[in-house]
């Protein structure tokens, strides 16, 4: 069983937690995730490292209520435990020897994307988070990401944020002003990260998209999380989570994706109804 030491709501969909895991807290690296169940009884699902402290012996996850699971993760408390909590799974992030990133992140995919962008900072690269969401309620991790960044450049699709557009319309804006970058990272829906990849292939910038397919057990035996990347078969769990984006058959991976919406849409209206009581 492994305790909540903190919970906060990011936004009225999205929640953070920290969880008492010092095994796992101290080989924890950026891009790395984990696979927990809430309960003996729960689904498998996988949720990558926001981030981790050594020290207190805590790995932080963030996850949006989508689906039954998350919604009873979120119901959760702080003192109270979740049954199973295993990892660190997955390839770290490749950091080193890097000097200048433009990290896109997009939704929730932003928690994904700062522990990035935090440790690109550590280690003294220069910085551009390109952060985008469809509302200025829904930004989750803004203080965080501007502590780390020599640029900030926050987006909404309705421009409540002060800048109405896409993620792609300001990364292409960053490049016209003759930015150059070793990298460029996209994190977020598989369709943002699909078309700042169609961007930057135009400009010839390497891109590395982080992918969150289907997932069951996370050791590359079941199966589920299969990809086509370069015309190759590739498991998410084990030679992922991140891959060249250039390289990413997004169209077949939208597909998979959208296998069990319609099943995990009315888990998740049922598990609303118990958690309210029944109503």
């Amino acid at each position: 069983m492994y305790r909540i030491l903190k919970k906060r709501m990011l936004n009225p969909s999205v929640v953070l937690l920290e969880i008492e895991a010092p095994a796992i807290a101290k080989k924890a690296q950026p891009g790395q995730f984990i696979i927990l169940r809430v309960n003996e009884q729960g689904e498998r699902i996988p949720l990558t490292i926001a981030d981790f402290d050594r020290q207190r012996g805590s790995v932080t996850v963030i996850a949006q209520t989508v689906g039954a699971t998350t919604e009873l993760l979120a119901a959760k408390q702080e003192g109270e435990f979740i049954a199973d909590f295993v990892g660190p799974l997955g390839v770290p992030t490749h950091t080193e020897g890097l000097k200048k990133v433009a990290v896109v992140g997009g939704g929730v995919g932003c928690a994904i994307a700062y522990p990035v962008a935090k440790k690109l900072h550590e280690l003294g690269c220069e910085v551009h988070s390109i952060v985008g969401f469809r509302s200025r309620g829904l930004v989750i991790l803004e203080d965080e990401f501007r502590a780390v960044s020599d640029v900030y450049r926050l987006v909404s699709d309705d421009g409540t944020t002060g800048v109405k557009g896409m993620v792609t319309d300001a990364l292409k804006e960053l490049l016209d002003e003759g930015h150059v970058y070793d990298e460029v990272l996209a994190i977020g829906p598989l369709v943002m990260m699909k078309f700042v990849c169609q961007l930057t292939e135009a400009y010839g910038v390497k891109t590395v998209v982080s992918m969150n397919p289907i997932m069951i057990d996370g050791t590359g035996m079941c199966g589920g999380c299969r990809l086509t990347v370069g015309g190759k078969t590739k498991f998410a769990c084990v030679d992922g989570p991140e891959f060249d984006g250039h390289q990413v058959d997004f169209d077949e991976a939208i597909d998979r994706a959208a296998t069990y919406c319609e099943f995990e849409q009315r888990a998740h209206e049922e598990t609303c109804r118990l958690l309210r009581g029944g109503e």
